[in-house]
């Protein structure tokens, strides 16, 4: 017992270390994730790039993850190999993904264009789908890894709050993207014409550098923590994970309520993400650059909220039930965004409504992550985890090239109009507006389901998660 209470897992400025360290590689991640997503407009005009093209940007992140079992595989590497393998993995491999994106859109021919099964776009779109897809599945890996990093560390104590603080740090890396990427893309041009989104993948790129090294930097207190635990830190042979745990996971109905509620969640956040800030110039017909300031908020209140959510589940908890008052909350904004016409919406009511959506990104995920490891068994947490995150890629793929296919339908003629400049021309948003809203009623069916399975299973979804 004694030597239990020196180890570096029962050191609060120890915890929070390291989860400062993991955090950090995570804020770079997200500010990666988003880099153009403020740039929009500009891909259009300078790259060529359609509504399609740009949302099958965000789509193709998570190709690789679904298609080829990436995630999956990723959560399996984790379980088998360990933390520490799986975080340098993870770091490695955003690099090089962060670096063909910069090389296609520094280094290809703007004008060139590719054909693939028929479809033809620009070749740096071609090229960046690439680069993103490999991306992907080190930032997944990443996000998986470091969940379960987490759960190592602050089990039994502040794991609420800690994943939490972990996803506040995170989405700072959204609240920088917004308000720093139209900056490195030299938005201070008077001629949108002449700004340069290479750049702004470029600092990306140099930030995932930094994040590696954090990640390294981490490493070296894993092995330290695994030297004071000893055996206690190996999994004895029957508590090894095994491929047939698969079916397990997957005939779990507290999993498969989790999974469907974090896939049409996510939908219906991270896909608008993506055109958040052209539909707020185009609704308050504001300027890009003030536009993706104002979204800026978004990130900063589930920020500040995640932390204290976190922490009320761990004294108080009911998990199932933030749940729900989180999808409940992304029906209402959406909606808003969707209903209310040009002429009434005004700066108030965006910034209003983009608070409401903040919260509901803080109630879900903090109440979501840490309700997973009450589900499933600690052996295979890390392949559940993986199974999750696959699930949730299955939507993040498919649904931003939906929402540009949607925008080009309920907006006939209007991209050919900014292409060529028309001063006015701007899309209607609503149509994907609703599509996003019926992502979120979804969500409020499973929700309710969850609570339900969590009422006849005892898995404990609304108890406290820290033990007394």
């Amino acid at each position: 017992m004694q030597t239990l209470k020196k180890t570096l897992h029962d050191s609060a400025i120890a915890r929070w270390i390291a989860l400062l360290l993991i955090s950090s590689t995570m804020f770079f991640a997200y500010f990666f994730v988003d880099v153009v997503a403020p740039l929009q407009k500009m891909m259009l005009t300078n790259f060529n790039w359609s509504p399609e093209v740009f949302g099958y940007l965000g789509g193709s992140e998570f190709v690789l993850n679904v298609f080829v079992g990436f995630l999956i595989l990723s959560g399996i590497i984790l379980d088998k190999m360990g933390i520490r393998f799986t975080l340098m993995l993870s770091a490695i491999t955003m690099v090089a993904g962060a670096a063909i994106k910069f090389s296609a859109l520094r280094y290809i021919d703007h004008a060139s264009v590719s054909t693939v099964f028929g479809w033809e776009l620009p070749t740096t779109a071609l090229i960046s789908y690439c680069g993103f897809a490999i991306f992907g599945v080190g930032v997944e890996m990443a996000g998986i890894t470091v969940s379960k990093t987490i759960v190592k560390w602050f089990r039994g104590k502040e794991m609420a709050m800690a994943m939490g603080l972990e996803m506040a740090v995170a989405r700072l890396g959204v609240f920088a993207v917004f308000r720093l990427s139209p900056i490195f893309a030299n938005a201070s041009a008077e001629n949108p014409a002449d700004w340069d989104a290479a750049n702004s993948v470029f600092m990306g790129l140099a930030f995932l550098c930094i994040g590696l090294l954090t990640f390294l930097t981490y490493v070296f207190m894993d092995v330290k923590l695994d030297k004071q635990l000893g055996d206690a830190a190996k999994l004895v042979p029957e508590d090894e994970f095994r491929i047939s745990d698969l079916g397990k996971i997957f005939t779990n109905p507290g999993f498969i309520a989790i999974a469907g509620l974090c896939v049409l969640f996510y939908s219906a956040i991270f896909p608008f993400q993506k055109f958040a800030t052209d539909m707020l110039s185009s609704k308050l017909n504001i300027p890009i650059t003030e536009a993706s300031n104002l979204f800026s908020f978004f990130p900063i209140g589930a920020m500040v909220l995640t932390p204290f959510i976190g922490l009320f589940l761990d004294i108080k908890g009911k998990g199932a039930s933030m749940m729900l008052y989180g999808a409940i909350l992304l029906v209402v904004s959406h909606l808003i965004f969707a209903l209310v016409p040009n002429e009434n919406f005004s700066y108030i009511i965006a910034l209003a409504t983009i608070v409401i959506l903040g919260t509901a990104f803080s109630l879900v995920p903090a109440s979501m992550w840490p309700s997973l490891p009450k589900i499933v068994e600690d052996r295979y947490l890390g392949t559940a985890f993986g199974c999750i995150f696959w699930i949730q890629n299955i939507g993040l793929m498919l649904v931003p090239g939906f929402i540009g296919w949607s925008i080009t339908k309920a907006n006939p003629g209007v991209a050919e109009q900014i292409a060529a400049k028309v001063e006015g021309a701007a899309y209607n948003y609503m149509v994907p507006e609703l599509i996003f809203a019926g992502f979120g009623a979804a969500a409020i069916v499973l929700a309710l389901y969850l609570r339900s399975v969590d009422s006849k299973q005892g898995y404990g979804l609304e108890l406290p998660n820290k033990k007394k």
